[in-house]
């Protein structure tokens, strides 16, 4: 079980360790400054965070002792555009992922706007998959929540690195066989309402808000989408929806449980234009027997006057299943170690969260 909690909120990032079952902040890095994702690499313990900061740009910096101190490395850099044109400008980092748990070195950088970067010297310099920033479907990728599209999942399967699912925000979920020498559209299955009727089921117009592999069974994939959850048994080659989702099948983020793949989290609410919790309650759905039937979990939980909403990267579960933890954009944080059966608010006043996740301590 992990004893370690980083999250990333729009005033920094805030370092927690639990003793005695409770969960304290020990340390804190980059206060006043917009911490939007985390990357804690289980192969030598480094930890990588990533900045937004505006005007002056993305920047992403990287610890080698567990957040003491922190030193400034590479960021992604997109191709110069021909001259007379506007170039592209990395506008977020919104996923960091290992190239796999047997890989020496790696790690794959998502963005926005929709660019695939790994780094092979521990973030110093990174580089552009062209065979996807070049695919000719590019064209029609197009932003959901932002102006440009976004890839926010990264899932390397744990039996070979070189298969590899991105999920897009708005583009689908692509899959490569070759280490990303080669991207492929995954499978039907998933249907985008805001589309006309006749382009509905398209693959390459989804808004996968979150993707998620269970790591001991890597073919079983969850996916909390725009328009409801859907779910893969057959490593992204199809989808199946899942239906009868208590309060609601919309959000963003989703946890799959490490050991069992027919059990997921997820944190419902209203959606477009609402996005907080139904009713006001909130309250976290899980399923443990593929979708088939859900439990709506409240023990700790405000069942009055809440209007949290839990980000993608908000939610995080650690390598035992029992523990997990999310965090809203209204500075609130709960833990529960238990699977979710009670829940526990954390007494502190955080800025809006982010990101949150479990440490390689376990």
């Amino acid at each position: 079980m992990s004893h370690t909690l980083w999250v990333g909120t729009r005033k920094g990032l805030f370092r927690l360790q639990k003793t005695n079952d409770l969960w304290e902040i020990n340390q804190t890095s980059f206060l006043g400054h917009p911490v939007s994702l985390m990357f804690d690499d289980p192969r030598d313990q480094a930890v990588y965070v990533a900045l937004n900061l505006g005007h002056f740009g993305v920047k992403i910096h990287r610890s080698d002792d567990r957040g003491a101190t922190w030193t400034e490395v590479g960021v992604p850099k997109y191709p110069e555009a021909p001259e007379g044109e506007k170039g592209t400008t990395l506008n977020q980092i919104w996923a960091l992922e290992a190239a796999g748990p047997n890989v020496a070195d790696g790690i794959w950088a998502g963005t926005i706007p929709g660019g695939l970067f790994r780094t092979s010297d521990r973030g110093e310099t990174w580089m552009l998959n062209t065979a996807l920033w070049d695919h000719p479907t590019r064209a029609k990728w197009f932003g959901g929540g932002a102006d440009h599209p976004g890839i926010h999942s990264i899932c390397v399967d744990p039996r070979d690195h070189q298969h590899i699912l991105l999920a897009v925000s708005c583009a689908g979920v692509w899959r490569s066989r070759d280490g990303g020498l080669s991207w492929e559209l995954g499978g039907p299955g998933m249907i985008a309402e805001y589309m006309p009727p006749e382009g509905q089921n398209d693959p390459l117009v989804q808004d996968p808000h979150s993707m998620v592999r269970c790591p001991s069974k890597p073919d079983c994939l969850w996916v909390q989408h725009h328009n409801g959850v859907f779910r893969s048994v057959d490593n992204a080659a199809s989808w199946t929806q899942v239906n009868g989702l208590q309060p609601s099948s919309f959000g963003f983020a989703v946890a799959v449980h490490p050991h069992d793949p027919e059990t997921a989290w997820f944190v419902p609410g209203l959606k477009d234009e609402q996005r907080y919790p139904v009713a006001g309650k909130l309250s976290v759905t899980r399923t443990k027997d593929g979708g088939q039937t859900c439990d709506v979990l409240t023990n700790g939980l405000p069942q009055q006057h809440c209007y949290d909403l839990v980000y993608r990267h908000a939610m995080s579960i650690d390598s035992t299943g029992q523990q997990l933890a999310f965090g809203s954009t209204t500075g609130n944080l709960w833990t529960t170690a238990d699977g979710g059966d009670s829940w526990q608010a954390l007494p502190h006043h955080l800025p809006p969260i982010y990101a949150v996740r479990f440490g390689t301590d376990a």
